[in-house]
C-alpha cells in the first residue's frame, strides 16, 4: 500500500500495542516502524531499475526478517523510554507494526516474500495500491485518538477505526471471488477455453475489475464492474512469441519474466523490444498499440540489451483515472 496508508496503519497498531504506556509517542514510532518494511525503496535506488524490481517486498517484508529485527527495535525503544515501556511490550509493537504492514501488502497485486528466503510471493489481489476507503476510516480513529487523553477511549476510537478497515479488506475478497465468477461465467458462456485466469482491481476501487487471461497462443484482457448490465467482451493480445525468442538468454528478460509471475507479453515498436507487465493493467487499451501502465524497454549496450522503464506522464495518469470513473457506472 502506499506510504501514508502504512504510517497510519503503524501509528493505530502502535496505539493498540502501547497507546496507555507511550502516549502521543505512538504517532512517532507508529510511523518510523510502519515505514520500515519499504524502505527497500531506497536500496533500489543504488540498483539498476531490473534488480529494483525484484527486491521490492523481498527479504524487508520478511517473517524472517522481523523476527531477527523485532527484538532490536524493542531494545532501541525500551532505552529511549526507559521510564514508560519495557523490552517486551516495546518489542511486541515492533512486531505488530512490521506484521501489518506485510499483511496489508499481500492484500495488493504486487505481493509480498513473507516467507522469505522462499521464492513465492503471496498476493491476493484485491485491493489496489491506493484505496481511500480503506484508509479513511484509520484516520478518523486516529484523529479522534488525538483529541483525548482517555486511555480507555483512545483505544475504543482505535479498535473502531482498525475493525472497519478491516471488514473493507474481507469485503474487498468477497467482490474479488464475485467478480472472479463473472469472468469464468462469461468465458465459459462464450466457449473459450483457458490455462489461467488473474482478476485483480482497478486503481482506488473495489466496484471496477480487470481480468488476464492465459490461452494457448494469446492473452485475453477484459474488465468487470458491479453495475455492468451487458456481457463481460475479451480483448485479445498475441502472445509474441517470435519477437519473445529475440530474448532468449537475456538476464534483464529472465528477472522481468520472474517478477512479472509469467504474466507479460513482447511487443515491437520503431525497432526496438518492450517488455509489458500485464498485472498492473492498461493506459491506453488499443489492441493495435497498446500502452501498459509498467513497461521496459530493451537498449543496446555494448554487451547485450538492457531493460530500462519506460517513463509514465501524467497525462497518461489523468486519461487512466477518467476512463476508470467513467467504467464505474457499468457498460
Amino acid at each position: 500500500m502506499d506510504s501514508f496508508t502504512q504510517i497510519a496503519l503503524g501509528i493505530a497498531i502502535a496505539e493498540v500495542c502501547a497507546g496507555k504506556k507511550l502516549k502521543n509517542k505512538t504517532i512517532l514510532y507508529g510511523s518510523i516502524l510502519g515505514t520500515i518494511p519499504d524502505l527497500d525503496v531506497v536500496v533500489g535506488l543504488f540498483l539498476d531499475p531490473v534488480n529494483a524490481v525484484l527486491i521490492h517486498r523481498g527479504i524487508s517484508h520478511s517473517l524472517f526478517l522481523f523476527l531477527f529485527l523485532s527484538p532490536l527495535l524493542g531494545w532501541i525503544i525500551s532505552k529511549l523510554e526507559k521510564n514508560r515501556i519495557d523490552f517486551l511490550p516495546a518489542s511486541i509493537m515492533a512486531f505488530g507494526c512490521l506484521f501489518t504492514h506485510v499483511v496489508l501488502d499481500m492484500f495488493t497485486s504486487w505481493g509480498t516474500q513473507i516467507l522469505w528466503p522462499l521464492d513465492y510471493r503471496f498476493a491476493l489481489k484485491t485491493i489496489f495500491v491506493v484505496d481511500p476507503l480503506y484508509t479513511i476510516p484509520l484516520v478518523i480513529a486516529l484523529i479522534m485518538v488525538w483529541k483525548t487523553k482517555d486511555a480507555r477511549l483512545r483505544k475504543k476510537h482505535i479498535t473502531k477505526g482498525l475493525l472497519v478497515s478491516s471488514f473493507y479488506l474481507l469485503l474487498s475478497c468477497s467482490i474479488k471471488l464475485y467478480a472472479l465468477h463473472q469472468f469464468e461465467k462469461a468465458l465459459n458462456k462464450q466457449g473459450i477455453a483457458y490455462a489461467a485466469i488473474i482478476v485483480k482491481p482497478t486503481a482506488f476501487n473495489i466496484i471496477l475489475w480487470n481480468a488476464n487471461v492465459a490461452t494457448t497462443a494469446s492473452y485475453l484482457l477484459a474488465d468487470y464492474s458491479l453495475f455492468d448490465s451487458q456481457a463481460i467482451t475479451f480483448t485479445t493480445y498475441n502472445k509474441n512469441k517470435a519477437l519473445e525468442s529475440q530474448l532468449n538468454g537475456n538476464s534483464d528478460f529472465k528477472k522481468l519474466k520472474k517478477a512479472s509471475e509469467g504474466w507479460y507479453i513482447i511487443s515491437q515498436k520503431n525497432k526496438s523490444l518492450y517488455f509489458n507487465d500485464l498485472r498492473f493493467g492498461l493506459l491506453n487499451d488499443n489492441p493495435e498499440n497498446p500502452q501498459f501502465a509498467f513497461s521496459y524497454e530493451f537498449i543496446a549496450t555494448e554487451s547485450e540489451l538492457k531493460a530500462v522503464e519506460v517513463p509514465k506522464s501524467k497525462r497518461d495518469g489523468k486519461r487512466l483515472l477518467l476512463k476508470i470513473a467513467k467504467r464505474l457506472k457499468g457498460n
